[in-house]
């Protein structure tokens, strides 16, 4: 029997509606595939609304044209085209078969065939499609395993990887975000033959789907798992933490309880993978290739196991706060939480980290030179003098205050 989803509003938002249009106006076929189709089966938001259609990309191009939709070729040689309607991108892209494979990468050919296309999916959840009508097209069983919480391969689990490896990591990551149960037992077997060539990824690619993994709401069995096999072994120095994940992971859990806009944070939560000391926290980070932001809050969550801050008054949280970002206090407090097992200075922690903003420094260079200190070394010395001053008071000291001090210590 043929499913059919009832219309969502992201189906029949103006937007979507002009695409689909567009297209079938030029006689394609379109359907929504990928995220869009999983997530509204299971009733979660959707956010990214992915097509995919018989038409070749060239009359995918002219049809949006035509409808005056922006046409971006973002992937042309592999025929996808985003189409930005109403400033929505939708990613389009035609239907292929896969005609060579090296591991990595797929030599493609454009068909008309939906079947065919599904066929080279990696798991039968992603070989779903959906029509515009809500009819749901499942070659593979994809939506009985949707909804018995399995994920698995399309085929022979061994094949599918060794046409790309990056499937293995892939199936970890969706076997974290959709799977309720155990691990599909061929699925498991395959990527625990394969894991040792995971390597061969770049490690860009191997990091995007670990960031993507461990953003799942309870990432640390799955970790436990691709530890023991061998599947980060490229990625992250050993000894790998993943009872501190685990810890880590209960900890971002209770707080939520407490802060609804605390959520499990995937830089945090690598953190707790990394060994607790800045040194292999500040490698790991350039091998990973992160941005200096998140290098910098993986950095500090090394720091502050090895050497702990100090949390037991509010003072002295407002001096952390003073000298970290939001998003890094909130980082070592929850880290230190899960340490310590003492939630209250962390939980105290977390309440400054979010809801107090520190003042701006009242006094600048300028007010230095204007009580006739000329330019150089001294001007900086006088103004970390006062600031000191400053945050030991609590940061209380307005601008009159602030002067004063400064005067005095020219006095002196």
């Amino acid at each position: 029997m043929t499913s059919r989803l009832a219309p969502q509003p992201w189906m029949t938002a103006p937007e979507t509606v002009a695409v689909l249009d567009a297209l079938e106006k030029a006689g394609a076929e379109v359907r929504f595939v990928g995220g869009c189709v999983r997530d509204a089966l299971l009733d979660r938001t959707v956010n990214d609304v992915d097509l995919a259609t018989d038409a070749l990309p060239d009359v995918v191009v002219a049809a949006l044209e035509a409808a005056g939709i922006k046409a971006v070729p973002t992937g042309l040689q592999h025929g996808t085209i985003t189409a930005v309607s109403s400033h929505r991108p939708f990613e389009i892209t035609t239907l292929r078969h896969d005609v060579e494979t090296d591991g990595r990468h797929a030599t493609v050919a454009f068909t008309d065939d939906w079947e065919a296309d599904a066929a080279r999916r990696d798991f039968t959840i992603n070989a779903l499609s959906m029509s515009r009508d809500g009819t749901l097209h499942d070659p593979f069983d994809g939506e009985q395993d949707l909804r018995d919480g399995v994920v698995r391969f399309v085929g022979d689990p061994r094949q599918r990887i060794e046409e790309d490896v990056l499937r293995l990591l892939r199936f970890f990551r969706f076997h974290a975000h959709y799977a309720t149960g155990d691990f599909d037992a061929p699925s498991l077997a395959a990527c625990r033959a394969l894991a040792s060539r995971v390597p061969r990824l770049s490690v860009e690619r191997v990091w995007s789907e670990t960031k993507k993994l461990l953003g799942a709401p309870d990432p640390a069995p799955v970790v436990r798992t691709m530890v023991e096999i061998g599947a980060l072994s490229s990625v992250l120095p050993d000894p790998i933490g993943v009872d501190r994940l685990d810890r880590l992971v209960q900890v971002e859990q209770k707080a939520a309880v407490r802060r609804p806009d605390i959520a499990g944070d995937a830089i945090r939560r690598v953190g707790a993978l990394l060994p607790p000391d800045e040194k292999s926290a500040g490698e790991a980070a350039r091998h990973l290739k992160v941005s200096t932001v998140e290098r910098t809050r993986l950095i500090a969550m090394a720091g502050a196991v090895s050497h702990p801050p100090d949390l037991a008054s509010d003072q002295a949280l407002r001096r952390l706060r003073h000298r970290l970002s939001k998003e890094t206090m909130v980082d070592l407090a929850l880290v230190l939480w899960a340490e310590s097992g003492n939630e209250e200075p962390s939980a105290a922690a977390v309440e400054i980290a979010l809801d107090w903003t520190p003042p701006a420094f009242p006094l600048s260079g300028q007010d230095v030179t204007a009580l006739g200190v000329k330019s150089g070394p001294d001007i900086g010395r006088l103004l970390a003098a006062v600031e000191t001053w400053w945050i030991a008071e609590d940061f209380a000291p307005g601008r009159a205050a602030c002067l004063a001090r400064l005067r005095d210590a020219l006095d002196g």
